[in-house]
């Protein structure tokens, strides 16, 4: 492997790394004049109120755990891997732009971001089982949707709260018209040039596997977790039985209904859902959160599992055990909450907001889009949730734009696109969770990432920039 040098070096694991910040970040406030100096117990606590914070996320992995582990115990996963691999024979490396524009397509509609954990295992199996490596299923799946999220079209939660909180704050009403057509480009630019990235990396990694980006240490972890466990696809059974078409099916109806549930079809003037559908967690299609997502895989592993013969003790059992399974998952969404915690329990949040708005002042036109873009870059990686960044910033820095006679479609845009760095920092907690749940260590991550950041960077600049000259 390229990296399976012995160096006798350990790097720290992704708990470490989310502590190290947390106590960093701490120190630093000691050393800023308008902020609260963090205390020994803001440290300590900030994991724990991390973990308050990210209940709802938390409970839903562990509940995917356990749905995702009474699936994989009737069979179909494994079959339907077997059958995707065989009809794609020779043209494999296509799955990769195809799944990665369909997890994109999450992104850009509806921010898709922590729903895509129950993904990981069919993903990643799939790649192994076509000859790739781990690291090609993680980045299938995290690269499409941070393409679809940095180019958001109609994403409410970044587009919309971005426009509201700006009117609502200055009664500046920006277009979203021009803000979907900025989305797209920088959208369907950055999901092309993923593709084309890690598809080219799964070529190497087929051809020879010396060429993964793994250690052996990964390389094992990973294959011992999500490889087929006859080591090969064509022993696997193609036919499925009555109950397992019957699972098959009640497998993607669940995850259709997760997917119409989160779309926020009101504000897109669809009202159809509204009424009937709130029968059963109380709140209709459109409306849903993780909570009602965690009823929801849960009434579904119960049925899937009867269906399949289980008894109630052994559904139970069953469930438990795949919610053990994703218990380090879990946690490191706790943790990767305890960043934001201690930034807004400090006021550190506050500061380098306001830190932001005076370094923007008086730069000139052709730097504008550059500078912005870098300034919310390092927002987003103390604060990569999309909803809370727009209510906290961009009524600012909207109101700043538009006085130096800058269109503000531009900076809301500027601030969606640059949650592309989100793949790259641990206070991320959908990216600690898939990397934990994948056995890659963050580092390792990093090196494969950020080749590709540091060019949709580029072309995201790039396009911004031309943007706010024309505008």
């Amino acid at each position: 492997m390229e990296n399976a040098k012995k160096t006798g070096f350990k790097l720290p694991s992704s708990y470490t790394i989310i502590l190290i910040i947390i106590v960093t970040i701490a120190i630093i406030t000691h050393f800023v004049s308008g902020v609260t100096p963090a205390r020994l117990s803001d440290i300590v606590n900030a994991p724990v109120q991390g973990f308050v914070k990210g209940v709802s996320v938390i409970l839903f992995i562990l509940v995917i755990g356990g749905y995702l582990k009474i699936i994989n115990d009737t069979g179909i996963l494994e079959t339907g891997i077997a059958k995707i691999v065989k009809k794609a024979k020779g043209k494999e490396i296509y799955l990769i732009p195809i799944l990665m524009f369909l997890f994109s397509l999450g992104g850009t509609t509806y921010g898709m971001a922590e729903e895509t954990l129950a993904f990981y295992p069919l993903v990643i199996a799939t790649m192994l089982a076509c000859g790739f490596d781990v690291i090609t299923g993680v980045a299938t799946i995290l690269l499409g949707m941070f393409c679809g999220v940095s180019g958001s079209t109609i994403n409410p939660f970044s587009i919309g709260t971005a426009v509201d909180a700006l009117k609502t704050a200055t009664g500046i009403e920006a277009n979203q018209a021009v803000i979907l057509i900025i989305g797209s480009i920088i959208w369907l630019s950055s999901v092309t040039m993923s593709s084309i990235f890690v598809m080219n990396y799964a070529k190497k990694v087929k051809k020879d596997k010396r060429y993964s980006i793994l250690s052996e240490e990964e390389t094992r972890a990973g294959e011992a977790k999500f490889a087929n466990k006859d080591g090969n696809i064509d022993e696997v059974s193609l036919n499925y039985t009555g109950k397992m078409k019957l699972t098959l099916g009640l497998f993607a109806f669940s995850f259709v209904v997760m997917i119409m549930a989160l779309v926020p079809w009101e504000d897109y003037g669809i009202t159809i859902f509204n009424g009937w559908t709130s029968f059963l967690t109380g709140l209709p299609f459109g409306e849903w959160y993780y909570n009602d997502l965690s009823v929801w895989f849960i009434i579904m592993a119960v049925i899937i599992g009867k269906i399949n013969g289980l008894t109630e003790k052994v559904v139970i059992k069953t469930f438990i055990k795949g919610a053990g399974e994703l218990v380090s998952v879990a946690m490191i969404v706790g943790f990767s909450k305890g960043i934001s915690i201690i930034m807004s329990t400090t006021g550190l949040d506050v500061f380098l907001l306001q830190a932001g708005t005076s370094a923007l002042s008086g730069v000139p036109t052709g730097l504008f889009s550059g500078i912005s873009y870098a300034i919310y870059t390092g927002l987003t990686m103390l604060i990569p949730s999309t909803s809370g960044l727009a209510s906290a910033s961009i009524p600012t820095f909207g109101a700043l734009t538009s006085s130096l006679g800058f269109a503000p479609e531009v900076m809301i845009s500027i601030y969606i696109g640059s949650h592309f760095i989100v793949g790259m920092v641990p206070t991320a907690g959908v990216v600690m969770s898939a990397l934990s749940m994948s056995k890659i260590e963050f580092p390792t991550w990093v090196k494969f990432y950020g080749k590709l950041y540091v060019m949709i960077t580029i072309v995201n600049i790039v396009v911004l920039s031309a943007a706010m000259t024309i505008l």
